[in-house]
Order: C-alpha cells, then structure tokens, then sequence
C-alpha cells in the first residue's frame, strides 16, 4: 500500500474515531453530582447538536431548570431524559448504565434478548428489521410491524429504550408481543428469549426465492458489528469466481458508519462514499482507495427495513453508478450520532451531523429509491417467491453481459 493510501486510510479512521469515538468527561469532579450529570449532559449539547437552535428553543431555559428537584442520579436520569426528549429528535438519546453496558455488548457481537431492531415513527413503536436466525425472525416478526403492547402493557408512548428494556431479558424467559401488521389484525406473538450472537454476513441460499448458480448471494444483516467488514470481505473472496453478486440489504437497519465506509470502499476505486455536514456547514468528504477487492457485476437489494449505513452504502454504490438497486424505498435516516460516555456510565447519543450521499442528496425521512422498484407480499412469501430476488437475478445477468463484453 502506497503512502498516500496509508494516509488517506489515516483520515477514514480518525474521522470514524470522532464520529463513534466515546468521549471521555473533561473534568469528572465538576460531574460526579447528579446535578452536575444533568449540567454536563446540557453543555454537551448545547455544543454539539447539529441543530443550533435546539429545535427552536431557548436552550438556556433547561440549565437550571430542575436544580431544586435533582436530589439524586435517578432525579437526573429523568431530567436529562425529558430535556433530551424536547430536542424531537428520536436519534438523540440517554442510555443509562444498565442501557449504554448492553449496547456496548450489541456492538462487541452479542445480546441477550429475542433478536430485533425496534424505532419509533409518528409515535408508534416499529420493528425495524428482525436479525436473520434469532427468535423474533423464527416467530415471524417482519419490518414495519407496529407492536401495540409488550406483556400486555400498551406501548403508547413509549420510548425506544423502554421498550428494549421490557423485550429483552435473561435467556430461557419469554415475552409477549401485540403486534399489528399492515392490513391485518393484530396478532399475540410469545417469544423465548436467547443470546443472539451477532453475526453480520451470511452466503447461505436465501430462505425463498432462488439465486442462479454463475451469482455470488450476500445477505449483510447489520452494521453493528466490528466483524461485519472482515465477514463481508471473506464473503466476497468466497465469491470470487462468480460472475457476478448480490448484495441483500433487506431489514439492514444499519450500525457503524465505519463499517458502510470501509465495505464501499471494497467496491469503489477514488470516488466519493459519504459526506457529512455539521451545524456550521462544515462539510467533510470520505473517499475510497484507488484499489478495489472486486469489480464484478452488483447488484443491492434494499426495502423500507434497509436504514442508515445500509443507505450510505447502497446510495454510494448507486451515485457512483457502481452497483443497481433493486426493491422498495429505504428507511430514511440520514444523521450522524456521536457517543458521549458520561463518568457514572451512563451516555449520549448526539446527533452531530447529517450524512448526503455522493450526488449531494439528503435522504433524511425520504431514503433511497431503487433503479427497479418491485414489491414482496405477504402472498409472495406464502408462495415461497421472491419477485425482488428474482428481479436482481434478472438485471445481474444483463450486467454480466455488458461486463463480460467489454472485457
């Protein structure tokens, strides 16, 4: 590798480092109180998030807004949650211990729990994506689900990490879902709790539908995982001799942004993979390598569970004309979170940038659309069909085609 490749990975990493970097309290004496938590938490973001104007708010009204009633660190658990919460931004968040610990674990490769990626939207408590081979998939939990109550307590109002810490739990114990599916009627789901060991890249032949013999058929299931590049690089050499590859996005809700980054770079040679704009215009462009680990053919498959880094990645292989995507409109998250550790354990998701795709497009609540959108139904599903697989298969095959005569 050539210096200037040593160096321009050097910026990748150290742009990945301030992003999801956990940062280290400059003075803990000053917060070791939960008073001082609570002040600490609004100086955090009163400096870093992306909207200035904090939602339109004067911001200086919430730094002494709770001084005479924080007595101790649950007092300023729901203070900096209610605080946080004034922002309307479901991407900025407090974690307390007991959360930010089991995140840590999630990103390390394991959790304990039934094996799904939960969001709120317009108030309602979704399913995201199930991971492949946990509970949630094997009981049939599927994106876009809405869960109306978990155990039998309604999720009206409910904050994400409420309703994680109700779903998960020790192995071997179960949890009862409502669940209300588009067009259908609310259903009871009782699911046993496991430990999900996160694997991120699977080649196996997908459950439905059929991918033709001369095509290589990646699923990348999260970005969550430090393991994902390397699973995702393996997978790629596995497929090597075939002519061409299919990357399945589907229920990908995202992860790492340096995961997005280093896997488009496998595919793109010198070009643009994301920018990021902070809350003073800043703009800062990632570009790939000069070398590539394929050239083959691809194609990306991607539906309304496909969020996040799945959207960088796919958006940067689609405006770089590099790879067709294929399936429904993506999810639609298009900002950067940064990890604020705080001294008693607890953290802070900070949106501190929006992220736009290599042609300059905010996809924020918007997402990607596909060169080809084809849907897959319920009745599709019960056919053991798969029109979204079978659509991929078809374009790839004309890639190959033109790939092959130009060589």
């Amino acid at each position: 590798m050539s210096l200037k490749q040593m160096l321009k990975r050097l910026s990748i990493f150290l742009m990945i480092f301030v992003l999801f970097a956990i940062t280290n309290i400059s003075n803990p004496a000053m917060a070791t109180t939960p008073q001082g938590l609570y002040d600490k938490a609004w100086k955090l973001i009163n400096m870093k998030y992306v909207d200035d104007t904090q939602n339109q708010q004067n911001w200086e009204r919430w730094r002494h807004k709770y001084d005479s009633v924080i007595k101790d660190e649950q007092d300023a658990y729901v203070a900096i949650a209610t605080m946080v919460d004034s922002l309307g931004d479901v991407y900025t968040k407090f974690l307390t211990p007991k959360e930010y610990k089991e995140e840590s674990e999630s990103i390390q490769g394991s959790l304990k729990g039934i094996g799904v990626q939960i969001g709120v939207r317009d108030g309602k408590l979704l399913i995201i994506a199930p991971l492949e081979d946990t509970p949630g998939e094997r009981a049939g939990l599927k994106s876009e689900d809405e869960i109306l109550e978990i155990d039998g307590k309604s999720t009206k109002g409910i904050t994400v990490e409420a309703a994680a810490e109700k779903i998960r739990g020790p192995e071997g114990t179960k949890v009862q879902l409502l669940v209300k599916r588009k067009g259908e009627e609310p259903k009871t789901y009782t699911i046993e709790r496991a430990n999900i060991e996160l694997k991120s890249v699977s080649t196996k032949a997908p459950k439905i539908g059929k991918v033709d013999d001369n095509l290589g058929y990646i699923r990348l299931s999260s970005f969550l995982s430090r393991n994902a590049t390397n699973e995702f690089q393996q997978a790629l050499i596995q497929f090597k001799d075939k002519d061409g590859i299919i990357v399945d996005l589907r229920s990908n809700p995202g992860g790492l942004l340096s995961n997005a980054i280093y896997i488009a770079d496998m595919f793109l040679s010198s070009k643009v993979i994301v920018s990021t704009v902070d809350r003073d215009g800043y703009k800062d462009t990632q570009n790939s390598l000069s070398q590539v680990t394929t050239n083959q053919p691809v194609v990306v498959l991607i539906n309304g569970g496909s969020a996040s880094a799945s959207e960088i990645l796919s958006g940067a292989l689609k405006d770089n004309k590099r790879a067709i995507i294929v399936g429904k409109k993506s999810f639609g998250k298009g900002l950067v979170q940064e990890i604020n550790k705080l001294p008693d354990g607890s953290a802070l998701h900070i949106t501190i940038q929006k992220y736009l795709t290599p042609n300059g497009t905010d996809i924020h609540k918007k997402g990607i659309t596909p060169d080809y959108v084809v849907d897959l139904t319920e009745e599709d599903v019960k056919a053991n069909r798969d029109p979204q697989l079978a659509k991929a298969c078809e374009v790839l095959q004309q890639q190959v085609g033109k790939y092959a005569k130009a060589q």
